[in-house]
Formats: C-alpha cells, sequence, structure tokens
C-alpha cells in the first residue's frame, strides 16, 4: 500500500501518540508499504523521518508547549499533493487544524480516509477551567471522526466511548512494547546512588507530562502521605510540562529529570521499584506497558490500558476509577509488602514479554488493507 500519513505530533516530539506513531510508521515500512508523512515543521523532523518521505507544513508552537506543533489549515496544498501522489489510504492521526484539512482533502479529492482518536482533548477541559468549551470540542471531533471511513481506538473500552459519543465506525487496534528496550536488566546501581536511595529503599516513578490532566495532584498528595510514614521513599517524576517549575519549587525532595528517550529513559524506569500512573484522562498509556516491561509493580486506576492489561494482584494492582483513597491505599500495600513487589514485578515482565509491536502493526495493516481494498474511482483534476 501506499500511505499517506498526515499527523501534527510525531517524534522527537515526546509523547504516547508520536511513539505509537513512530513504531507503527516502522513496522508498515518493515512489512513492504510506502508511507508519505505530512507533519509540521519542526527543527529535527526531517532527520527523525529519514525512512520516509515527508512534507512539512507551516505550524506553530502550542502554548505551555513549545515543543509541540500544530499545523495550520492546508487543504489546497494537501488536494494537490493527494492528486499527484494518489496513495491508496489516508490516515489522520490528530484533530487539529492540519487534521481537518486532511480529512476534507481526502474525502474531495476521492481517497479513503481512516482517523485515529488517540487523545481525550474533550475531557482536558476541566483542567484548564475550559469546561465551558467541552460541547464544542466535542462536537468537532465527532463531525469529524465521522468524514472518516473508520476511526481507530486502541482499546474496546474507548470504541464504546465513541459509539455513545455518536461516531459509529470504530475499529480497535492495540499498542505494544518494545521489550529490547525496556527491560529489567536496565536496572542501575549507580543511578539509585545518585538518587540517594539504599538497595532497599522504595522508589516511585511516574513518566508522562507533567500538566494538570494528568492528574499530578493526586500523585503528589500520595508521596506526601507515605512519605510520612515511610521517610526513604523517594518520587522521581519523568517528563515536562506546564507544571515541572512549579513541581520542583514546591517539592524540592521530587526528583524531576525532565524528558528522557531512549536508553536513559529505560535506566530510570528499570531503577524504580512502583509505578504510579494517576491519569484519568488516557485514551491508552502506553506507559503502563513500558513499565511492566521495566520489571516494575504498577498501581494505576481501572481503565485504558491498566484495565487491559492489568490482572489484580497478579502482575499489577488497580483503583476503582476516581477512588484516590483505594488508590494510595493500594501504593501503601505494596510499601508494607515486598515480597508482593517481587511477584507483580516478575509477572509484569512476564506479561510484557508477550505484547509485541509486530503484532499491532499487523493488525493495523489489516484494517488499512480493508479500506483500500474498497476504492474504485478516479482522482479528477477538477478537484484541484
Amino acid at each position: 500500500m501506499k500511505i499517506c500519513l498526515v499527523t501534527e505530533t510525531y517524534w522527537p516530539e515526546v509523547n504516547g501518540v508520536a511513539m505509537t506513531l513512530q513504531r507503527w510508521m516502522l513496522g508498515l515500512v518493515k512489512r513492504g508499504h510506502d508511507i508519505h508523512l505530512v507533519t509540521p515543521h519542526h527543527p529535527a523532523r526531517v532527520r527523525s523521518a529519514e525512512f520516509v518521505s515527508i512534507t512539512t507544513t507551516p505550524g506553530v508552537p502550542l502554548p505551555n508547549y513549545t515543543d509541540v506543533y500544530f499545523g495550520l489549515p492546508a487543504g489546497r496544498r494537501l488536494r494537490k499533493l493527494l492528486a499527484v501522489m494518489q496513495p491508496d489510504i489516508v490516515y489522520v492521526a490528530t484533530e487539529g487544524p492540519l487534521g481537518w484539512s486532511a480529512v476534507k482533502a481526502a474525502n474531495r479529492v476521492g481517497i479513503p480516509v481512516v482517523t485515529g482518536f488517540h487523545t481525550n482533548f474533550h475531557t482536558y477541559l476541566a483542567h484548564y477551567s475550559l469546561q465551558f468549551l467541552r460541547g464544542v470540542v466535542q462536537r468537532h471531533l465527532v463531525s469529524m471522526h465521522n468524514q472518516a471511513q473508520c476511526t481507530l481506538v486502541p482499546t474496546n473500552e474507548q470504541q464504546a466511548v465513541l459509539h455513545n459519543m455518536g461516531i459509529p465506525s470504530v475499529a480497535v487496534v492495540g499498542r505494544g512494547v518494545d521489550v529490547q528496550m525496556f527491560s529489567g536488566s536496565k536496572r542501575c546501581d549507580a543511578l539509585r546512588d545518585r538518587w540517594g536511595v539504599a538497595a532497599d529503599d522504595p522508589v516511585l516513578l511516574s513518566v508522562g507530562r507533567v500538566a494538570p490532566e494528568k492528574n499530578l495532584q493526586l500523585l503528589l498528595n500520595a508521596y506526601t502521605e507515605l512519605r510520612a510514614q515511610y521517610p526513604r521513599l523517594k518520587l522521581v517524576v519523568v517528563g515536562d510540562g506546564p507544571a515541572l517549575e512549579q513541581l520542583r519549587k514546591e517539592h524540592p525532595d521530587v526528583i524531576c529529570p525532565g524528558i528522557l528517550t531512549g536508553d536513559h529513559l529505560a535506566t530510570y524506569y528499570a531503577s524504580a521499584d512502583v509505578f504510579v500512573f494517576t491519569s484519568l484522562t488516557e485514551t491508552f498509556g502506553n506507559v503502563v506497558l513500558e513499565a511492566m516491561a521495566s520489571r516494575l509493580a504498577v498501581v494505576a486506576f481501572d481503565y485504558a490500558a491498566a484495565r487491559l492489561h492489568i490482572h489484580p494482584s497478579v502482575n499489577g494492582l488497580l483503583a476503582a476509577m476516581n477512588d484516590d483513597t483505594k488508590f494510595i491505599s493500594q501504593v501503601r500495600m505494596l510499601l508494607e509488602n515486598p515480597s508482593l513487589v517481587s511477584k507483580l514485578r516478575a509477572d509484569a515482565s512476564h506479561y510484557a514479554a508477550t505484547q509485541s509491536w509486530d503484532n499491532v502493526v499487523r493488525q493495523l495493516d489489516g484494517v488499512l488493507a480493508r479500506y483500500t481494498a474498497s476504492r474504485s474511482y478516479a482522482i479528477k483534476e477538477s478537484v484541484i
């Protein structure tokens, strides 16, 4: 297949969407497909996408996230590109101005278009005092995705959410984890020494955007409450975001290295003991599988990736949605029971080894092929 992939986020931006798309593209290229990437201009973008052809469009950085660009509308340019390129299918990963332009351009030119629902933007608004915009944003999302032949989500749970929103054509394509990159074998005593912890001191780890929509306050509340009982407890928060500087200022005892990638990130994962995932706004949460592959005991809420992959008291612990008290008690249970931590860590690592990206890409390939096969028209010059 010749696939045109349109996204407003891609590597070197560090987030779950960018990482997932990179894994998908690498896998699809490995399977013999030809991919053309359309994305806003970014200084490092061309180097990071050298294994595919690329078209960059005008973009501007997001407020408070200057490393993340969103694309400006580019309908006419996209129509010309698609008419000349004649891809078999267009995949639109993001719902910003560029993504919206791509959906309309593909429909205008007559090319099947599949969209991705990677982020629950409409649920973020309450964390920024913008709840009054939820209806408008949700209507935009529904309108855009209903102009595609199909929308991809990572879980059956998210599929049901979209059905309830009024988006009927939804397919599930899961997520995987690179167990060569993320492994308990990368545990590093020297790093733990730099953290100021002994071999048997417990370390809590959080990886993700440092922002209100990630339920950051619960993470800090849990740490503060539990540290009063376990003074050797250490919290490490990996990531960047609008709340990072305030976190560093108000909690100087918390280790905040900023964004980490590659082996550096994998070493931080493996050198901790318990992964605390407090977010309630994910469509999936790739970090859950990364933590499990890194041989961590995971505590999370019972939804998204955690619901799909964690079997309670077998390879992790779950708390009911929005039950902060239960969440903290689950973390406390691990601090009180090191033998349980050891069991969960071992079982989590064994489970993660079964969740390869190859299987996910094979599933994605099948979904895209299904909609490509229905194409039976010719591109007309009049659409340009």
